[in-house]
């Protein structure tokens, strides 16, 4: 059997991309006292080339770099990569983000930026936040469009884990980790040959830890892990010219994982008085209380390292606070006087999060040398992916609780002395039996965020090796993704108790089911789309999506090579959208469930590539030189935005969402010096970006929208071994972007700051504005009414009279009808962003390592390695407002590693984040029914611990 490594030899250590693992040239005599750096295979053109001969930006990873460096996954890359970011996303996503282009949006039908593969295969849903690095040959992140290739969604750049293939001899290895929170983790493989043509490989790894934190309220842990991976491969040699490999790799989870961190909020408690007018005193004061609340937005607008920030939503500003105050259930704001915990790990949860994930997958690579200069490669691949995560909505509990009896001051006070009975039969003590959210006597909501996808690709691909000046790497690809079964759900019991009050007195049944007039209410605690008490997000997605790549080689010197790359793609997208049914009562006849459902199509046909060239002068300060040039153009498919309704004042954005598109230029040189012992690698680019994609949420709905920007920016790396035991490892990674055009308005600040605006809750708990002087009528008229849910109709246009007109002349505020009460209604003002940076995009990023061997004789030797990392401060969103601004952080991690490589053990000791960092990574804001709280995102605390390894 013959053995394909695609390592030359393992990196001693690891730094950084190109320069990290750069090629050492057989003409590299090792000079005395110096070292030559090993050379680094990689796959980034899809055929085995030295990192230092690939003209693209790319760095490189071994599992022994990995494994010293303590990138343990995924999201620790970005400490070692120029102009990368990495934060967790809301929901059950992330967004890794490559020179300020990632997934900013949030959409079924949306697309990331940074396309994911194992081992080639592109995966659409994948697992590389969650998962371990284990067992594996190499992790590769190519920077800068990678559309000819690797295809779509590849605008910012590619992400390529190359797992270890079975060899033609036994090999095994078992590890053990030990650390504090309880970590314990074991990894282990083992390699078997059978006969001279095949051989298997499996490996596996398991990470079970306590939590991070605690919640308050159960006093159990939160955000602990109990995770596994497991991956089997069987390769097939049966000659020289054909060699298939087969692979199965499983992931799975069950824990207690925090979907998202803190809650951010300083509490917005409505303004003191509207226009000088003051509000109601009627009732004792109970209608001026939730007319107060209906101009309160539920948090204000302020710096995520303000005072106070840790406070808590003023839940008379959320729907379910409506509700509440609909029904009598509440009185006053849920939270008041509420304070977090300053802990950002701790959370005070009605119940534990509960997170579950698995993924399985099948790899089968055929590779056959037709002739000694064709290679005929066919990838295909299938997957499944399951998710399940459900967790407390608001990560606080109330400081009040549901009242015994209705608050007189209801949507209801008309029925009299009947409601109070009404209510005592339906809420004895004040508890509101949800099926949902459980029997609680105060504010309770939960979410759920789940889906299952599977996915089938198909990849043909003909390379050359001729001896000739022209070479070609032709193929076509098609994947098939379908995500059929997922939902998004908000479980709120004020809700539910309003549509059993309003089921009672219509159908007789508060917790109808069917029935002319019922709203469902669904009896399971795991909501199954049946009912309507609780708000649903469902939308089937099917994509299929087809290519056709090449690219031309043409070698016009022995030193010069052009190269030409065309790719036609064709993205086929179908989303079954199904409207919210929240509230919506049934039809004679009707059956429960989800609305009948929208059937959009879109698709879209681009054609992409790269033009460029690489030389390799000889020059005399160096050993070796590689320069590049390449124009690149990149595209991402466009997509359908989430279902809005567009009534009760609310105004939704588009249905549809367009492409992006890049264009862009680079230019790069990789070299090196010193007899090999110097790697100096550097490159400058520029992006001309149309369409980028960016997401805020509308009515509990999301909209992403299109801007332009410029992106420009320079990367360096280095690693230098001065002597053989001593290495350094550095990257710097600067850049520059720039919205060129485009506006948006700001749901966290909708007036701009014009005090001649006022924000006013619809009657679906979104906001608009108005002008401050008609607010001010309408909370006198509401005043003499002795109604404050009069309001409720401040931001519903009851004619077109006024559209068009600006509402101050100090914004561009821009009505959309008037109301009853004669004033104009408007969405907000839309904030310029011509000039305003793209998020998460800092402008530097700096990354040092440095490590010292000690020999010890006998085959002993001592590693002792530090790595650090900072990035300065970026923004959140594309607003760059206050809010919006997250400081810059840094990371420490320092290593021991003890080995003897003959006898097979390793033994290490580490700190992970030594100066325990507590750095807000990203933050999402939720929309204006929610209270437009902020959830945050944070680094992983210190960690330390130790682990043995054994090889055989």
């Amino acid at each position: 059997m013959q053995r394909t490594l695609h390592l030359r030899s393992l990196l001693a250590v690891g730094a950084s991309a190109a320069a990290l693992a750069a090629m050492a040239q057989p003409a590299f005599a090792q000079t005395a006292g110096a070292t030559v750096i090993e050379e680094l295979v990689v796959t980034a053109q899809k055929k085995e080339e030295s990192i230092q001969d690939v003209p693209i930006a790319v760095s490189a990873f071994s599992q022994d770099t990995l494994q010293k460096q303590k990138i343990d996954g995924g999201p620790n890359l970005v400490l070692a990569i120029p102009n990368v970011n990495f934060s967790k996303g809301n929901f059950t996503g992330y967004n890794f983000q490559i020179r300020g282009v990632g997934s900013k949006l949030v959409a079924g039908s949306g697309d990331a930026g940074t396309g994911i593969h194992l081992n080639n295969a592109p995966l659409t849903a994948n697992n590389l936040f969650e998962t371990e690095f284990y067992d594996v040959e190499r992790v590769e992140v190519l920077r800068g469009p990678q559309g000819t290739l690797y295809g779509r969604n590849a605008t910012g750049g590619v992400v390529n884990l190359i797992t270890n293939k079975p060899v033609d001899h036994f090999e095994a290895n078992a590890r053990i980790q030990l650390g504090n929170f309880g970590e314990q983790k074991l990894r282990g493989m083992v390699n078997l040959p059978i006969g001279d043509m095949l051989a298997v490989r499996v490996a596996g790894a398991t990470l079970k830890r306590d939590g991070y934190g605690k919640n308050i309220v159960t006093g159990n842990d939160a955000d602990d892990r109990d995770l596994y991976g497991l991956r089997a491969t069987v390769a097939f040699t049966p000659s020289d010219d054909f060699k298939a490999t087969l692979m199965y790799d499983r992931f799975h989870e069950d824990d207690s994982r925090s979907r998202i961190g803190k809650q951010y909020c300083t509490k917005d408690n409505g303004p003191a008085t509207v226009g000088g007018v003051g509000y109601s005193t009627a009732a004792g004061g109970l209608v001026g209380q939730i007319q107060r609340g209906l101009f309160s937005q539920g948090c204000q607008a302020t710096s995520l390292y303000s005072s106070g920030v840790l406070g808590t939503v003023n839940s008379q500003a959320t729907l379910g606070g409506l509700f509440g105050a609909l029904g009598g259930f509440q009185t006053g704001d849920a939270y008041a006087g509420k304070t977090q915990t300053p802990d950002v790990r701790d959370i005070e949860s009605t119940f534990d999060p509960i997170y579950k994930a698995s993924t399985d997958i099948w790899e089968l690579n055929l590779d056959w040398n037709v002739t000694d200069a064709l290679k005929l490669t066919s990838l295909t691949g299938y997957s499944k992916n399951m998710i399940y995560t459900r967790q407390d909505y608001n990560r606080y509990t109330p400081t009040t609780n549901f009242n015994t009896s209705p608050n007189p001051v209801n949507a209801l006070a008309a029925l009299g002395p009947a409601y109070a009975g009404i209510y005592a039969t339906l809420f004895p003590g004040g508890v509101v039996s949800d099926p949902q959210n459980g029997k609680f006597n105060r504010f309770t909501t939960s979410d759920i965020s789940a889906g299952k996808s599977k996915q089938w690709s198909q990849e043909l691909r003909l390379q050359s090796a001729f001896d000739g000046p022209l070479n070609f790497n032709v193929g076509a690809i098609y994947v098939d993704f379908k995500a059929d079964d997922g939902d998004y759900y908000v479980m709120f019991n004020t809700g539910t108790a309003w549509y059993q009050v309003n089921n009672l007195l219509g159908t007789g049944n508060a917790n109808c089911t069917t029935g002319a007039g019922c709203v469902a209410v669904d009896p399971g605690k795991d909501p199954n789309r049946s009912g309507r008490n609780y708000y649903d997000s469902y939308a089937p997605y099917h994509l299929k999506s087809k290519a056709l790549f090449g690219e031309v080689y043409w070698q016009m010197t022995d030193t010069f090579k052009w190269t030409l790359g065309l790719r036609y793609t064709d993205d086929d997208k179908r989303i079954e959208t199904h409207p919210v049914a929240l509230g919506v009562a049934l039809k004679a006849g009707e059956t429960a469930g989800p609305l009948p459902a929208v059937n959009q199509h879109v698709q879209f046909k681009e054609t992409t590539g790269r033009f460029g060239f690489d030389w390799k002068p000889e020059l005399g300060f160096t050993d070796s030189t590689l320069v590049y040039g390449f124009f690149s153009r990149g595209y991402k498919a466009g997509g359908v935005n989430s279902p809005c309704t567009n009534t009760g004042g609310v105004i939704c954005g588009p249905p549809t969402f367009e492409p992006e598109f890049v264009n862009s230029v680079e230019f790069g040189m990789k070299n090196a010096l010193l007899d090999g012992s110097l790697i100096l690698n550097g490159s400058i680019f520029h992006y001309d970006y149309k369409g980028y994609q960016v997401s805020k949420i509308i009515n509990r709905a999301s909209t992403n929208e299109n801007i332009d920007a410029k992106i420009k920016g320079v990367e360096l790396e280095s690693i230098w071994s001065p002597v053989r035991p001593l290495r350094f490892n550095a990257s710097l990674g600067w850049l520059d972007t720039e919205i060129a055009n485009g506006t948006s308005i700001d749901t966290f600040n909708r007036t701009g700051g014009d005090p001649l605006l006022t924000v006013v809750k619809s009657s679906a708990a979104s906001n608009c504005v108005v002008r401050t002087a008609d607010a001010a009528t309408a909370l006198a008229i509401s005043n003499s009414l002795g109604n404050p849910f009069a309001l409720l109709g401040v931001c519903t246009p009851a004619s077109t009279a006024g559209a068009g007109t600006k509402l101050s002349a100090n914004s561009n505020a821009v009505a959309i009808g008037t109301n009853a009460f004669g004033g104009l209604v408007s969405d907000g003002v839309a904030t310029n962003l011509k000039g305003k940076e793209l998020p998460n995009a800092p402008h530097w990023t700096f990354s040092f390592g440095a490590q010292y061997t000690f020999d010890f004789g006998n085959g002993w030797d001592a590693v002792l390695r530090g790595d650090y990392y900072r990035q300065t401060k970026t923004f959140s969103r594309i607003y760059n407002s206050m809010p919006d601004q997250i400081d810059e952080w840094q990371n420490v991690n320092l290593t021991l590693t003890v080995s003897n490589q003959d006898k097979g053990w390793t033994l290490e000791g580490f700190v992970k984040n030594a100066t325990d960092e507590e750095a807000i990574t990203d933050t999402y804001l939720t929309d204006d029914s929610s209270g437009l709280f902020r959830n945050a995102f944070f680094t992983e605390p210190r960690t330390y611990g130790v682990a043995v390894t054994k090889r055989w």
